[in-house]
């Protein structure tokens, strides 16, 4: 299945579609973007994207491409574990904009390649899908000041394999501000990752900031902080077998935070952690952007699934 990249190469063919069409279909602005006056140089943060993203509701097209370094060895109950290696991600995000105030957001789905160095076992398969609704509190074009609330709902429809496809879904409810202040952008997001089955999965809570500056019409460097905190372990018990046996649960001293959960019950080992990101996005267009960004844990890399992270993707908005 090594073919999975071909999942970006699709969006880009669609994206150059797109971009070849009639100019007097594409260059349009929608009826009541909130690009219209004030937040024309709205950009999208670039780390924790299946958590993290704009208060502000849109048509958007979002593919996205993680290339993720596991640790050299992980802390467990039973000592220093090798495991080494890395991890690909390939996914599309989706949001559709029903009114000015309102989208329905797909925010988490794609396809991970796994492949760790020793112990845990090289596979591949699907992530769990994730979908919900993005409202506007506050959009206001003038002071450039949006305050936006989302419900998310992961669906557990992914592969074991990859530390997917266990629990009951997980609700994901979020507080979302963006602000605009000449050149700089401020964004901040924070919510809770919330299982169904919460005695089995470990809830948590997050908390994502963006600084970013306008430095030219294109470029707009900026700096991520993303904080992820465990309130409740999960139980510990069997999941994901296809991995030394469905021991990982039992013997993990810590979460997955972003893109896994696997329940573990002594995560409040290590309840925290803190990546930063480095990175950039580039204004193609008036409706594209690039963007690339390398993420890192200030805490224990040992003590999470990071050793770090670089993304590369782009944002299409219609």
């Amino acid at each position: 299945m090594k073919i999975l990249p071909s999942l970006l190469a699709v969006t880009l063919a669609f994206v150059v579609f797109a971009e070849a069409g009639e100019p007097s279909v594409f260059a349009k602005e929608p009826v009541h973007s909130p690009f219209v006056g004030g937040f024309e140089d709205a950009r999208r943060p670039i780390s924790n994207p299946t958590l993290f993203d704009l208060a502000i509701p849109q048509t958007q097209l979002h593919p996205i491409f993680a290339y993720h370094r596991l640790p050299s060895s992980f802390k467990t109950t039973l000592g220093d574990v090798p495991v080494g290696g890395h991890v690909e991600a390939y996914a599309v995000q989706l949001e559709i904009a029903l009114t000015e105030r309102l989208s329905l957001n797909a925010v988490k789905d794609g396809y991970f390649i796994f492949e760790p160095d020793a112990t845990l076992s090289n596979t591949e398969g699907w992530g769990n899908i994730g979908a919900g609704l993005k409202y506007a509190l506050i959009l206001n074009h003038e002071k450039q000041l949006a305050v936006s609330t989302q419900l998310v709902y992961e669906v557990p429809s992914g592969s074991r394999e990859v530390f997917q496809g266990e629990g009951d879904g997980t609700f994901i409810p979020s507080l979302n501000v963006l602000k605009l202040h000449n050149r700089w952008q401020f964004a901040n997001q924070f919510g809770f990752e919330i299982p169904v089955d919460s005695g089995a999965e470990s809830s948590t809570f997050y908390n994502s900031m963006n600084v970013s500056y306008k430095l030219t019409d294109r470029i707009f460097p900026m700096f991520e902080v993303n904080w992820f905190s465990v309130l409740d372990a999960g139980d510990g018990g069997q999941r994901f077998n296809e991995q030394v046996g469905g021991l990982v649960p039992a013997v993990a001293t810590f979460e997955g935070h972003d893109l896994f959960n696997f329940g573990a019950a002594n995560a409040e080992d290590n309840r925290h952690l803190v990546t930063f990101a480095l990175g950039s996005r580039a204004r193609i267009t008036d409706r594209l952007d690039l963007g690339f960004a390398w993420e890192f844990p200030v805490t224990d890399s040992d003590a999470s699934v990071i050793e770090d992270r670089f993304y590369f993707d782009f944002v299409l908005r219609f």
